[in-house]
């Protein structure tokens, strides 16, 4: 029943897109798109449902405790900056989620006899269908309830409110609108990759924040909140406070703020479709020239590692990491975390400088599941295995390319760990501890992907292919599992050296552990090399699923 009102809706946009009356359209063209999404599959509708319900409940204790904030002389400054944060929510969604939403492309729409005004009221009203929008208008209905104070603020409120959820909207679709080319093409979707950093850095910058205000209080954040309550959408909250003081100048001012701001991001918006509407598309003409520069680049990798087949598998692992946007993402994410952890931790003056083995051992977890990242192309791979001697060489040339990038990256963490805290004597131990880790990490994760190999999809955003979770879940945490037991001897090594008084020489933990690393690693690789040569059919039946 949902094609025919999706064909019914696209009938409207051919023949009558010139009417003024097409938002209707649009709104109904948007809901049918999200019906006929949530029909492709019953774990799709789960994961839509599971999302609303999260965001609903977050949005209702948002706005319960915006709403208890009423008459806290910190209200203000707690309801800006909320908003400030919202609002760059928005503007960076598109960049990382663009292929999330089909109504993000425009140029779906170059066909259709549509004039940019109509087409920006129409977009802009079925933008407002969604879970964003309800969160936003949750946000900013509590932010009102909390700051307004008789009638004239109540009334101020209103218009903030509205002002608020439509900027937001307007904005996401401005900067959606503004790089459209550079989103669907194949550079712009490696944007995706930054998604994960985002998110690291995000989370660990709440959480400083949090403390240093925990210890601080809010009242440190009134500085920063007087200057955000003249940037839109803040400054439409902003306008509440002040005609709830009394200040109707300048809440005038404020509205007047945020309406400019909404009518220029709809002038941007409106420009930014006219020209995708009318100017052709030049985004192929790179993919068209000859390529520049490849075969210099590949001979000086190729010059810089081993010869024979180990090189060859080298330098194809790192053309993935560069190349392949899942593979890229999962080593942007590593490296990040595998930094911000430590580093944050140490610069709050809680951490310790073994926190810089989280490192290692984010970088460890890259070796498992190999061949996933090959998908159906595994064949290839497969071709050139005829004895365990193959096996063996293709898992070590895996596991040296992965060692190229870790091996100095948790050499770097450490030091930068143990200089912010000035512990340089456990420098050499810190160090051990992490060659240990990674070597235990690179010897299960050899056996781990020829023993639980999953598919990674190469569209949307699983790293797992429908009902292989468990293999994936088998594979990475079993593994880790098994690769801190293995750490055992070199960590009960550390702990006697300082339960017994022998602290001044833990400096020989760093030769044991790169020793105990390196020999874990060969032998792992040595028993995984059997069952790749054993279990290549098997393997590429299970990585060929996404």
């Amino acid at each position: 029943m949902t094609a025919p009102r999706t064909e019914t809706a696209a009938a409207d946009l051919r023949t009558g897109a010139a009417h003024p009356a097409i938002t209707p359209v649009f709104v109904r063209l948007k809901l049918s798109l999200l019906r006929n999404g949530l029909r492709q599959s019953a774990g799709r509708r789960a994961a839509y449902i599971a999302s609303v319900v999260a965001a609903l409940l977050v949005a209702a204790l948002q706005l319960l405790g915006l709403v208890a904030l009423r008459g806290n002389a910190h209200a203000a400054t707690v309801c800006v900056l909320l908003t400030a944060v919202l609002a760059l929510g928005w503007a960076v969604m598109p960049l990382f989620f663009a292929s999330g939403d089909e109504t993000l492309d425009p140029t779906r729409l170059v066909m259709l006899p549509l004039r940019p005004r109509p087409l920006v009221r129409a977009l802009l009203v079925a933008s407002l269908v969604g879970i964003g929008p309800l969160f936003t208008l949750c946000l900013a209905v509590g932010s009102a309830i909390a700051l307004a104070h008789g009638a004239a603020a109540a009334v101020t409120g209103v218009v903030a409110v509205a002002l608020t959820v439509l900027i937001c909207v307007a904005l996401a679709r401005a900067v959606a609108a503004a790089n459209t080319r550079l989103l669907t093409s194949r550079k712009g979707r490696d944007l995706a990759v930054l998604s994960g950093l985002v998110i690291a850095v995000g989370a660990q910058v709440v959480n400083f924040g949090a403390q240093r205000l925990g210890s601080s209080g809010l009242s440190t954040l009134d500085p920063a909140a007087d200057v955000v309550r003249w940037i839109p959408p803040a400054a439409a909250l902003g306008a509440v406070d002040s005609v709830s003081d009394g200040a109707y100048a300048t809440g005038a001012a404020q509205l007047v703020v945020a309406c400019a701001a909404l009518a220029g991001l709809l002038a941007l918006w409106r420009r930014s479709l006219t020209r995708l509407m009318t100017a052709p598309d030049g985004s192929t003409l790179a993919a068209a020239e000859p390529d520049k520069g490849t075969s210099r680049a590949s001979g000086a990798l190729g010059g810089l590692l081993p010869a024979g087949r180990t090189g060859t598998v080298m330098e194809r692992s790192l053309r993935y990491v560069w190349r392949d946007p899942k593979t890229k993402a999962a080593w942007v994410t590593s490296l990040a975390i595998g930094l911000i952890v430590p580093l944050f931790n140490a610069l709050q003056g809680t951490g310790s400088g073994y926190f810089a083995c989280f490192a290692a051992g984010m970088l460890g977890i890259l070796m498992y599941n190999q061949f996933g990242q090959d998908t159906s192309a595994f064949w290839m791979v497969a071709t050139t295995i005829s004895s365990t001697r193959d096996a063996y060489v293709e898992l070590r040339g895996r596991a040296l390319a992965l060692l190229l990038i870790t091996v100095p990256y948790a050499v770097l963490v450490t030091v930068v760990t143990v200089a912010v805290l000035g512990e340089w004597p456990t420098l050499p131990e810190i160090l051990g501890l992490s060659f240990a880790l990674l070597g235990a990490m690179l010897a299960t994760g050899a056996w781990s992907s020829t023993r639980f190999p999953y598919s990674i999809p190469q569209e949307g955003y699983k790293n797992v292919a429908p009902g292989q979770a468990g293999l994936a879940w088998i594979s990475i945490f079993g593994g880790m599992v098994a690769a801190a037991l293995l750490c055992a001897p070199v960590l009960a090594l550390t702990i006697w050296l300082h339960a017994s008084g022998a602290a001044s020489w833990s400096w020989l933990l760093l030769p044991v552990g790169a020793v105990y690393g390196a020999v874990i690693t060969e032998l792992g690789l040595h028993l995984a090399a059997p069952r790749l040569a054993g279990r290549l059919p098997e393997i590429l039946t299970a990585v060929s699923r996404g």
